[in-house]
């Protein structure tokens, strides 16, 4: 076996990067009203630079630009559509051991991309890097499933129908655009697959009048819709973890509940799995993978410092090849190391570390 050429690639990573503590400082000054936004933007742009060369000098060929213009890594996309709104933040608990919680999204008007949202992002990265630049957004179902019903305006959208109709339609538009500025490798970010397999959580959208198994299919379709005009030579991918908050989790529970259906109903080229505790389950699951499907086995992980040990991950990657094609496995973190701009409690050593010993894992399983 030899290095793909397209991605996604032997050795990868989700996407998202620790921002250095000069862009800290930045976005604090630009809080503060003590820079202005071309001054923050600079300073981006200057650490932009300096993460893609990291992420060269490493051996990875999938750049990213570290998500460094983003608070978060899913709002400050949705933001950029029309009636989109930011309410009142997740129920203390539901990311484990942190006092700080996520907001919501809010959809209190009709939804529209009246403008671009990210293009800009992608072409200066694209600019920086003779790899394969790779771009992240979160999937269309991150503006439901937080909130669902009861954060969409029934004046906007009496039907929901409807809404899944706007969102989609904004996202084409919107990806349309990356595409037409030369974007070749998307990664959707539909967390809400693994959110689906915990108990406590299907417990709990059933008492708000929705079913976990309806929602995988009602979410899987309406990616599809997002994606439905992507040339043939744009690589998709979907990313599925159960929670990367300050090196937080919010969700456990292996696949099995959403496999089969996700899996066969989701029209990507790749998916990203989250494997780096025994909250992932085992890799049973990899049997619903359709043959034309890429895994990429998120086996190191973002959250503690320590270094896997190199027999470790081989053995788990054999142990994966058991359900699936070696020829179709990958190899990557299990999410990113700044999902949010706080970053997880590891320093840019430990993620260069981590990001290297991808690499050279990748590199000695498939040559």
């Amino acid at each position: 076996m030899t290095k793909r050429i397209r991605p996604p690639f032997r050795a990868d990573h989700v996407g998202s990067l620790l921002r250095p503590q000069s862009l800290h400082r930045a976005r604090a000054q630009a809080a503060a009203g003590e820079i202005s936004a071309d001054a923050l933007r600079a300073v981006e742009d200057r650490c932009i630079r300096d993460v893609v060369l990291m992420q060269q000098d490493v051996g990875l060929q999938g750049i990213s630009d570290g998500e460094f213009r983003r608070t978060w890594w899913h709002f400050d996309f949705l933001s950029g559509f029309d009636g989109f709104e930011l309410g009142e933040p997740l129920d203390k608990g539901t990311f484990q051991g942190s006092e700080e919680q996520p907001p919501r999204a809010m959809i209190t008007g009709k939804l529209a991309r009246s403008k671009p949202v990210m293009v800009d992002h992608f072409t200066y990265l694209n600019e920086l890097t003779d790899g394969i630049a790779k771009f992240t957004l979160p999937g269309p179902s991150m503006a439901h499933f937080r909130a669902g019903r009861e954060g969409i305006s029934k004046e906007a959208y009496p039907d929901l129908a409807e809404f899944w109709a706007d969102l989609t339609a904004a996202y084409r538009a919107e990806l349309g655009a990356l595409v037409d500025e030369g974007c070749r490798y998307l990664q959707l970010d539909d967390i809400s697959y693994a959110y689906l397999c915990d108990d406590d959580i299907r417990a709990n959208l059933k008492s708000r009048g929705d079913d976990a198994d309806e929602l995988a299919l009602t979410y899987a379709n309406a990616l599809n819709d997002a994606i439905r005009d992507l040339p043939d030579d744009v690589t998709t991918a979907m990313h599925m973890c159960r929670g990367n908050f300050q090196s937080t989790w919010a969700a456990q529970g292996g696949y099995e509940p959403v496999a089969e259906r996700v899996f066969n109903t989701v029209n990507i080229d790749a998916l990203f799995m989250e494997y780096d505790s025994e909250r992932a389950g085992g890799f049973e699951p990899l049997r619903f993978i359709p043959k034309d499907k890429y895994v990429v086995l998120g086996l190191v992980t973002t959250k503690t410092p320590e270094l896997e040990s190199k027999d470790t991950l081989k053995r788990r990657v054999d142990e994966a090849a058991k359900y699936i094609d070696l020829d179709r496995l990958c190899l990557s973190p299990q999410c990113g190391f700044s999902s949010t701009h706080h970053g997880n409690k590891i320093t840019l050593a430990d993620q260069i570390a981590k990001l290297r010993l991808v690499v050279e894992v990748a590199d000695e399983i498939w040559g």
